[in-house]
């Protein structure tokens, strides 16, 4: 993936990300807001109510996520943000914070199909690291999953892989659940 090239989105670059999600906003309706919105109201905005929260978040700053992109073809989008801008993660005893670390985290990593398993997500978690270095933040946290029989369905994966965060250079943390690790990218002043 040579040509491949990882930028913030921002208002300009809106209709690149509802081109790579396409009209199911990139599975299902979600639109990168499941762990934003309370559970209730994420149902709830499936589909056209979630893309109208995403774009006002886009427009208002600063860049939710990073884009990459295959010459002029949108390929993938990595979700990264302040914890805090994550409802869920404030509820969820599994990924309850690990010490007092402001951290930012990659919620969520979509890759369009035929551009997976080429390297995109790995390019986006080092991308992510790069923007939140530049926003002043300190470490960066993942959630991903880890396959217990060597693969999963592409739509189980959409926290990542581990093998994926890891060959980025974050590095695995003691977990809360055996079932679900937490990694962190610690950046260096």
């Amino acid at each position: 993936m040579a040509k491949l090239k990882c930028v913030p989105v921002t208002p300009e670059r809106w209709p690149d990300l509802e081109a790579l999600f396409g009209e199911r906003g990139a599975c299902g309706g979600c639109w990168c807001m499941a762990w934003r919105l309370p559970r209730r109201e994420w149902e709830a905005g499936k589909g056209e109510p979630n893309r109208r929260a995403l774009r006002r978040i886009v427009r208002k700053g600063p860049p939710p996520g990073i884009i990459a992109y295959c010459g002029r073809t949108p390929v993938g989008w990595c979700a990264v943000a302040p914890r805090k801008d994550y409802a869920f993660l404030e509820r969820s005893r599994v990924l309850r914070p690990l010490d007092t670390v402001p951290v930012w985290s990659v919620s969520c990593l979509f890759v369009r199909r035929p551009f997976r398993r080429r390297g995109v997500s790995v390019a986006l978690l080092r991308a992510a690291v790069r923007f939140v270095r530049e926003q002043g933040g300190t470490a960066v946290e993942g959630y991903p999953v880890e396959p217990r029989s060597g693969s999963m369905p592409d739509t189980f994966a959409w926290t990542g892989l581990l093998k994926g965060f890891l060959e980025a250079g974050f590095i695995e943390m003691p977990r809360w659940s055996e079932s679900r690790p937490i990694v962190r990218y610690v950046i260096e002043g």
